[in-house]
């Protein structure tokens, strides 16, 4: 425990605080994290949107500019890891469990609570399709490129430490290694810990529902003991995992975790409404694409009575944001050697297709079945909750409590390999950005994160609180990210004469081989010409 730093001290302290304010006073933290909430939401909506379309739009510039060139490294270093690896730690890390949570779940939502159309009407699945598209797409990843990029940039280009104020010394000098740098990466790990938080406990919410589906018996079972019994078993599962370190626990789960929900995707896709299923996915992303600009600013300030925006959008925003300092760090510790170009490009189109395909095909099946009459998988979410409508799904499928079962394995990886990310992420944080920080900080980490989720779950609110703690958490964050912006523009200007002696460089080093090819060529045909003297000569 040599290497802890004060933001390490700090951070627990105040984790340990909000623990123990959720066990003995509940009621009281319910309603003031409720009331800073709806502060937030009603009076800070625009605000994140505005934040998370601007940083789409930076990104999309990025790749266009001169500086899509510069490697995030020395200009020697190659990438760490083949680009199947580096998907699937994109994947996982990303947002693997919320797309299994969510993938039938947020497009029936949408479906019998659209935000214009008339319920349950064709025109309600079309928008149902577009806002999971969207809510899924190239926002969220825009937002989690700029903080691994900005980290992985500084860290592994100009050797700064791995941690988030580092990224910000361009703009706030020496004060990023003093109190103000301390304050933003203790910010950092707050917001980590309660998006993490988020994530793992809709994670622990589905399973226990998958459990319930596979084994009656635990119907009858309180369903948050029951929650709060997996959030305890897959701790010890996923703390047994952080001590074999990135390449062997995180690099096998990652893999696992993409081949396994890529069988189930295309045994949905294949055995279900293949065509219909694939119709979905192609109006789905040129209705996306088509539009994106009225979808991205969208508040409903005209119609002030629907809260469907501030409940969805704003809302995802908030959590996309107070997971980009997890996923972007993790990101960032697996991108050395790539350029930004390939970095960004990589980050946001990938995901963001497979994204909508996944939904394309669980979101769009359970839809089918919903207007079809097949199931009434709204009905039984109403009974059971979101977290049973992937199963309710999966049931109408041949061998559908295989794939029940599958699935709940796939949750489980998912939970365990985010978990285990998350205690990487945290020990660089806390310990000045050591990229293998000791077991020991990963473990109290790893034993925090699970108690946060544990009172939050507990709570009356259940999932609306973490949720809460989600959006409250990416409020101070997004500033920081808005500086990182302006830190790292800052800091890929001064590369401009590099950049142009590059660019020399490579012109002379063009010119250079074209005069080779040019006296190869020559050398060629005096050598044929020789062969051919010698021939008349013989």
């Amino acid at each position: 425990m040599k290497k802890i730093t004060p933001v390490f001290t700090i951070s627990v302290a105040i984790a340990i605080v909000f623990i123990l304010w959720g066990i003995i006073a509940p009621n009281n933290l319910e309603a003031i994290t409720s009331s800073i909430q709806g502060f937030i939401t009603n009076e800070l909506g625009w605000f994140y949107l505005l934040a998370a379309t601007g940083f789409l739009i930076f990104c999309l510039y990025l790749i266009f500019s001169p500086y899509g060139k510069i490697k995030l490294g020395k200009p020697e270093d190659k990438p760490e890891y083949n680009y199947i690896t580096w998907f699937a730690f994109l994947f996982t890390a990303g947002m693997g469990i919320g797309l299994v949570f969510w993938g039938v779940a947020e497009p029936l939502y949408h479906f019998f609570d659209p935000p214009t159309a008339e319920p349950g009407s064709n025109q309600a699945a079309g928008e149902a399709m577009r806002y999971a598209f969207f809510h899924w797409g190239l926002h969220p990843w825009a937002i989690y490129s700029v903080v691994a990029l900005a980290l992985a940039y500084f860290k592994f280009r100009k050797d700064s430490p791995g941690v988030m104020s580092a990224a910000l010394q361009p703009l706030l000098g020496e004060r990023a290694n003093g109190s103000a740098g301390t304050a933003i990466n203790v910010l950092v790990v707050f917001a980590t810990i309660f998006g993490v938080a988020t994530s793992l406990g809709f994670g622990a919410a589905q399973i226990a529902a998958g459990l319930s589906y596979l084994i009656p018996g635990l119907q009858t079972m309180n369903q948050v003991l029951l929650q709060l019994l997996v959030i305890l078993v897959v701790t010890v599962l996923f703390m047994v995992s952080a001590q074999t370190g990135l390449n062997k626990g995180i690099r096998i789960l990652s893999k696992t975790n993409v081949y396994l929900a890529i069988t189930l995707m295309l045994f949905v896709l294949f055995v279900g409404p293949t065509s219909y299923i694939m119709g979905v996915f192609t109006q789905g992303v040129g209705s996306y694409l088509q539009n994106l600009a009225g979808m991205s600013f969208r508040l409903d300030v005209y119609n002030p009575e629907t809260t469907w925006v501030e409940g969805w959008t704003i809302f995802y925003w908030a959590w996309w944001i107070s997971w980009a300092p997890f996923v972007g760090t993790f990101i960032a510790r697996v991108s050395k050697g790539r350029t930004i170009r390939e970095f960004v490009v990589g980050v946001l189109a990938v995901p963001s297709v497979f994204g909508a395909l996944w939904f394309a095909v669980f979101g769009g099946t359970g839809i089918q079945m919903q207007r079809e009459g097949t199931a009434d998988i709204m009905d039984i979410m109403t009974d059971g909750g979101m977290e049973v409508a992937l199963f309710a799904v999966l049931e109408q499928f041949p061998l559908g409590l295989l794939l029940s079962i599958i699935a709940v394995f796939l949750i489980s990886s998912f939970f365990i390999t985010s978990a285990d990310s998350a205690t990487v992420v945290l020990g660089m944080q806390t310990t000045n950005g050591l990229l293998n920080p000791p077991n020991s900080v990963k473990f109290i980490w790893g034993i925090i994160i699970s108690a946060t989720a544990a009172v939050l779950l507990s709570s009356d609110k259940g999932l609306g609180a973490l949720q809460t703690a989600a959006i409250i958490a990416a409020l101070p964050f997004t500033v920081i990210m808005i500086m990182m912006v302006i830190s790292l523009m800052k800091s890929l200007k001064a590369e401009k004469p590099t950049l142009a002696s590059e660019k020399e460089r490579i012109m002379i080093e063009r010119y250079e081989l074209k005069k080779e090819r040019e006296r190869l060529k020559e050398e060629k045909q005096a050598l044929k010409k020789e062969k051919a003297e010698f021939k008349k000569k013989k």
